[in-house]
């Protein structure tokens, strides 16, 4: 029997790291296999080889050439021990003397140097003592590779995969690793019809296997390697972008993606504003949170429902996008690295199918300008995103209605570009939000205003002052609500709420009514 539990010390797998020996024995599983793998499976293989090198290991110190350490046994020195309760630790005996104890009586001490330079004592000669009779070792011993994964698997891949991004021996496309030196080679011939493929195409998008049945890669490599070899080619190429959902891979032209998805919109543009956030009270963070802006510090979350609704804001509304918050993610598919992934969006009223590109880095969900115009929604109005049965698929409603007549606060564009508010009759074709809701009949009044003002804009108190003035207007009480305000800000700069409620509370002219209602005081010296 093999005693193995000690050599594995209680933060052994915590203190994990990707060792040469480790390297080798990927890169040998890898090319035995010839197949790239998952971190996953890796790190699978990996801990069972872990788990038998330290056996091998443990064996090796018992055929050390020393004799087991027994209490009862005498000793001489510069002979060699294997100590089983240091986990099968080489010593030799340095020297030794005679020791007493009122409990024990005479007895031997040894001093041994262990292998590892270490010098401790040991007591010999002692007839009564537990060590006498070394523990014997079973299975239970052995630390069980699923259990460890299960505990620690998480931990154990970042450990992996971190090595592995440090070795150029090693590539990484699709979550898959592999050896370079063992790819296909793909040359500039095989990129350049691939591209004429998916030029024809419209773009795409289209598999690996697709590609590869058009390129003169016929071969007796095993076909996953093959595809592997292409998939990598690809992605080191800047013409092509890897556009598909997590395990499921698609090329894209990049130079026909859509200009929203190449670039950031205009409307999403943010210069980010300095504020003090420890100026915002629990009603303005509970605020914050409701009103769900892909620019505000929220946390991750995902709260499993179905659907989840947000209130369309007037940027969203021109770029034809949606915010990509943390509420909203879990709805949409993710990528093991693409920064951008083509699905298809559902309309959940009409079963209507278009297609939609989830942009990672920048925050939003773009596609949906047709779909806004057609059911001529406005700031306000409220949008359901639901989880569809269907993968790659994400289904979205208009909370239509029949058309009506109703007051609705009305934006209006000056030949200066200077904007006002009046509350005016408007025909309104969808359910809305009566803080946020703002009418836009003239959006490339607008569109201009966003593009002069890219130019130079304007400073962001005085923005805020002369709206605060506008919509106090439109009402007998002359208060302005946060969330009003903050929508109509958004129709001429792209602001989160943050800074907006922030400047709220740290200006004297700007008095807090109640319920985030807010009056502009003229006297206050503004």
């Amino acid at each position: 029997m093999v005693v193995v539990s000690f050599s594995f010390q209680e933060n052994y797998w915590d203190e994990f790291e990707l060792q040469e020996e480790d390297i080798d024995f990927i890169y040998n599983h890898l090319l035995e296999v010839e197949t790239p793998l998952t971190p996953d499976e890796l790190i699978s293989v990996l801990v069972e080889e872990r788990i038998q090198r330290e056996i091998r290991a443990i064996e090796q110190q018992r055929l050390a050439g020393g004799e087991i350490y027994l209490p009862k046994e005498n000793y001489a020195v510069e002979q060699k021990l294997v100590f089983p309760a240091l986990g099968w630790r080489l010593g030799e005996v340095l020297e030794t003397r005679s020791g007493w104890n009122p409990d024990l009586g005479h007895f031997d001490i040894i001093k041994v140097q262990l292998d590892n330079g270490e010098e401790r004592e040991f007591a010999a000669g002692l007839e009564e003592h537990k060590l006498n009779t070394p523990p014997d070792a079973t299975d239970d011993d052995i630390p069980d590779p699923q259990a460890v994964l299960a505990s620690s698997g998480k931990h154990l891949v970042g450990r992996l995969e971190s090595g592995l991004q440090a070795n150029p021996d090693f590539v990484y496309i699709a979550g898959r690793w592999f050896p370079r030196a063992l790819l296909i080679d793909i040359n500039a011939g095989h990129l350049n019809l691939a591209e004429a493929m998916l030029d024809m195409a419209g773009g795409g998008p289209l598999p690996t296997s697709a590609l590869l049945e058009q390129l003169d890669l016929i071969s007796n490599e095993n076909s996953k390697l093959v595809e592997f070899s292409l998939d990598l080619a690809l992605q080191e190429d800047v013409r092509f972008d890897e556009v598909g959902p997590a395990g499921e891979v698609l090329w894209y032209l990049q130079r026909l993606e859509p200009d929203g998805v190449r670039e950031i919109p205009l409307a999403l543009r943010y210069k980010e504003i300095d504020y003090d956030r420890d100026l915002l009270t629990q009603e303005m963070l509970e605020l914050e949170r409701s009103l769900d802006d892909e620019l505000s510090p929220l946390e991750s979350t995902d709260s499993g429902k179905n659907d989840v609704t947000i209130l369309l804001l007037f940027p969203h509304l021109l770029a034809g996008t949606l915010p990509l918050t943390p509420r909203m993610q879990p709805f949409f598919p993710t990528a093991y690295e693409s920064p951008r992934i083509l699905f298809t969006l559902v309309d959940g009223n009409t079963g209507e199918k278009f297609p939609g590109w989830v942009v990672q880095e920048s925050g939003y969900v773009f596609g949906l300008d047709k779909w806004y115009r057609e059911r001529k929604l406005m700031p306000g109005s409220i949008v359901r995103v639901q989880r569809s049965k269907n993968p790659g698929e994400v289904i979205i409603k208009a909370d239509t209605q029949r058309s009506r007549r109703d007051w609705i606060r009305t934006v209006l564009v000056g030949s200066d570009g200077g904007v006002v508010f009046a509350m005016l009759k408007q025909v309104v074709t969808a359910a809305y939000d009566e803080h946020m809701a703002i009418m836009t009949p003239d959006l490339d009044a607008l569109k201009n205003v966003w593009e002069q003002r890219s130019k130079k804009q304007p400073a962001f108190e005085r923005v805020v002052v002369n709206i605060v003035r506008e919509l106090a207007k439109l009402n007998n009480q002359d208060h302005v609500h946060a969330s009003e305000l903050y929508a109509a800000i958004n129709l001429v700069r792209r602001c989160p709420p943050g800074p907006i409620m922030a400047l709220l509370a740290s200006r004297p002219w700007f008095v807090h009514v109640g319920d985030l209602y807010f009056h502009f005081d003229d006297s206050a010296g503004k």
